[in-house]
C-alpha cells in the first residue's frame, strides 16, 4: 500500500513538471534582481523602528513648541528649498528629509495646529486622529465596500448614524464621510436634483434659493452637478446676516406665478463670514409647504449640536432633507473629513450607486450600505478611523466642553474688543466675531486701509493669526475661536496684539 502511494505521488509530480513550461533562466534572474531592487519599499523591523523613531521625534519637537510657536510665520523662501531636492532615482537621507519638513513645510505660513490660529475656519489636528490615520495607512484597509472591509464600513456607518442622531434624522437616514464640505455639498445637491427628477432641458426654469452668505462651494457644486443654468435666487438677509423667511416666501410665490419651478432651498448652519445661523425651523416650514428639498450647510456649526445652546440655535435642522457637518471643523479632526447625512437613504442610493462587472463578487454578499453606494467615491481612504478613535477613547464630554468654551470665548472677545475702540458686527451666533477699526471722521477708503494694515500687522507679528472679509462692501476683520487649543489666554493675547496694532492710528 505504501509503495503504491509513493508511486502515485512520483507520477503526479512528473506529470506536473511536464505540464509546466521550463523557466527561462534570464527571466528568473531578472525577477530576482527586481525583487532585490524593490526591498526598500518594505523595510524590516529595525528599519521601521528607526523611521518611526525619527518621525515621532519630529512630531514631538513640533508639539512641544506648539503653545509658544507663531500662528503665522513669515518666510522669505516659502519652502523653496524643497525644490533643491527633486524626486530622483536615488533617495536622500532620512535626516535630510526630516530637516526639510521641519523648516520648509511645517514652519512657514499659517499654523492650523496652533491655538492662535483664529483665521478662516481652522481644522483641528487631534493627536488621537493622527494615530488613527497612521493605523489606517499601515493596514491600508479598504473602506469603500462592505464585502472588502466589513469592519471599516460598519465603523463609518456607525459614525454616520451617530451624526444623523445628532441632527435628529429618523432610522432611514444614511450618508458617508467625505474629504470635506465641498464634496459633501455636491452629494447633497446631486441627490436633491435626482430626487426631483430634474432633466437638462428643465434646468433653466428651475429655481434654487440661498443667501449671499452661502459658502462658495455651493455655487461650485451646482456647476459641477450640471446645474449652471438653474435660476439662483439670493434671498435678502437681515441685520444679523440671516435669511429673511418673509422674503423667501415672497420670492417662491413670485417664481411660481412666472411658471418657474422652485425645488431647492439651501440654508446655513453657521456661515463662514459671520457664523450666522439661518432660521432653520421657519425655512423648513416653507420648504415643506412648497415641496422643495431643504438642505442645511452646517459644515462649520453642525457639531455644536453636542451643546444645549447649539441645539437651540440649530432648531429645525431635524426637518431638513440633507445636512453637511465637517468633523475637521467643529469636531477638531485634521483636514480631510466632511460628512453628509440624508434623511432618507433611498434617494441617496438612487443618485450615487453604480457598479461594474468586475465587482460581481462584492455584490453577492449582503451587509451594511457601502460608502461607494452613497458617494462618488469608489476608492476610499479609511477616514472613519480618524474620527472613531478619539470619540471612542475619550467620549463626547470633552468635545462638548471644548465647544461650550469656544462659544464663551467668542462672547468674551466680542465684549472686550469694543473696549479697545473697535466697532463690532452682530453678537456671534457661534464663534465668529466680526469687527472693524472705524475712527470718527475717516472716509470709507481710509478705514479700509487702516483695517488692512491691522490684519497685515497681526500676520507679520505672528503670535496670532487673524483674517478679514468683505461685508456690505466694507473691509471687515474677523476672529474665529474654534481650535481645541484656543483658550482664554489665547483670546487675551489676540486682544493685546490688536491693541498694539490700533495704537499706530491713535498716536
Amino acid at each position: 500500500m505504501a509503495k503504491t502511494s509513493l508511486d502515485k505521488s512520483v507520477k503526479r509530480r512528473e506529470r506536473s513538471e511536464r505540464l509546466q513550461p521550463k523557466a527561462d533562466s534570464e527571466l528568473m534572474a531578472r525577477l530576482r534582481a527586481l525583487e532585490r531592487a524593490q526591498r526598500p519599499l518594505d523595510p524590516g523591523a529595525s528599519r521601521r523602528k528607526r523611521l518611526r523613531g525619527e518621525v515621532v521625534a519630529a512630531s514631538e519637537r513640533f508639539l512641544r513648541k506648539i503653545d509658544t510657536a507663531k500662528a503665522f510665520e513669515e518666510s522669505e523662501n516659502k519652502g523653496e528649498r524643497l525644490l533643491s531636492h527633486p524626486i530622483s532615482e536615488e533617495g536622500i537621507p532620512l535626516e535630510t528629509a526630516i530637516e526639510l519638513l521641519e523648516n520648509d513645510v511645517f514652519l512657514p505660513g499659517g499654523q492650523p495646529a496652533s491655538g492662535g490660529y483664529l483665521a478662516y475656519i481652522p481644522g483641528g489636528g487631534l493627536y488621537h486622529s493622527a494615530l488613527g490615520d497612521f493605523m489606517a495607512a499601515v493596514t491600508n484597509k479598504y473602506s469603500g465596500l462592505f464585502f472588502a472591509g466589513p469592519g471599516a464600513v460598519r465603523m463609518e456607518n456607525m459614525l454616520v448614524r451617530w451624526a444623523a442622531d445628532l441632527v435628529g434624522y429618523p432610522a432611514s437616514a444614511s450618508g458617508h464621510i467625505s474629504s470635506g464640505g465641498s464634496i459633501a455639498n455636491l452629494v447633497a445637491i446631486t441627490t436633491a436634483r435626482d430626487a426631483h427628477g430634474l432633466k437638462g432641458a428643465e434646468f433653466a426654469t428651475t429655481v434654487v434659493y440661498l443667501t449671499s452668505q452661502a459658502h462658495h462651494s455651493i455655487d461650485k457644486a451646482l456647476r459641477i452637478a450640471g446645474l449652471a443654468e438653474v435660476q439662483v435666487r439670493h434671498v435678502p438677509i437681515d441685520g444679523h446676516y440671516r435669511m429673511r423667511t418673509d422674503a423667501l416666501a415672497e420670492m417662491i410665490a413670485a417664481d411660481r406665478t412666472q411658471g418657474l419651478r422652485p425645488w431647492l432651498i439651501i440654508a446655513a448652519g453657521g456661515t463662514t463670514d459671520t457664523g450666522a445661523i439661518d432660521p432653520l425651523d421657519e425655512i423648513a416650514t416653507i420648504a415643506q409647504r412648497e415641496r422643495c428639498w431643504f438642505h442645511v450647510d452646517a459644515a462649520y456649526g453642525g457639531f455644536f449640536l453636542l451643546t444645549e445652546e447649539g441645539k437651540a440655535k440649530l432648531k429645525g435642522i431635524e426637518r431638513s432633507d440633507s445636512a453637511v457637518l465637517d468633523p475637521h471643523k467643529s469636531l477638531f479632526l485634521p483636514y480631510g473629513a466632511g460628512m453628509v447625512v440624508v434623511r432618507d437613504a433611498a434617494p441617496l442610493i438612487a443618485s450615487q450607486h453604480y457598479s461594474g462587472s468586475y465587482m460581481q463578487d462584492a455584490l453577492c454578499e449582503a451587509g451594511d450600505i457601502s460608502p461607494s453606494d452613497v458617494s462618488p467615491e469608489l476608492t476610499k481612504h479609511f477616514r472613519a478611523l480618524r474620527m472613531w478613535l478619539p470619540l471612542i477613547l475619550v467620549g463626547t464630554r470633552p468635545f462638548r466642553a471644548a465647544l461650550e468654551e469656544k462659544l464663551l470665548l467668542a462672547r468674551y472677545f466680542y465684549e472686550e474688543v469694543q473696549k479697545l475702540g473697535f466697532e463690532v458686527g452682530p453678537p456671534p451666533d457661534l464663534t465668529v466675531v466680526t469687527y472693524r477699526w472705524e475712527p470718527p471722521g475717516a472716509t470709507t477708503e481710509e478705514v479700509d486701509r487702516m483695517n488692512q494694515a491691522i490684519v497685515d500687522g497681526t500676520r507679520h507679528d505672528g503670535r496670532v493669526f487673524l483674517s478679514s472679509t468683505m461685508l456690505d462692501g466694507r473691509f471687515t476683520l474677523r476672529m474665529v475661536a474654534l481650535h481645541f487649543r484656543t483658550h482664554l489666554r489665547t483670546i487675551q493675547l489676540a486682544l493685546r496684539v490688536l491693541r498694539e496694532q490700533a495704537e499706530a492710528f491713535t498716536e
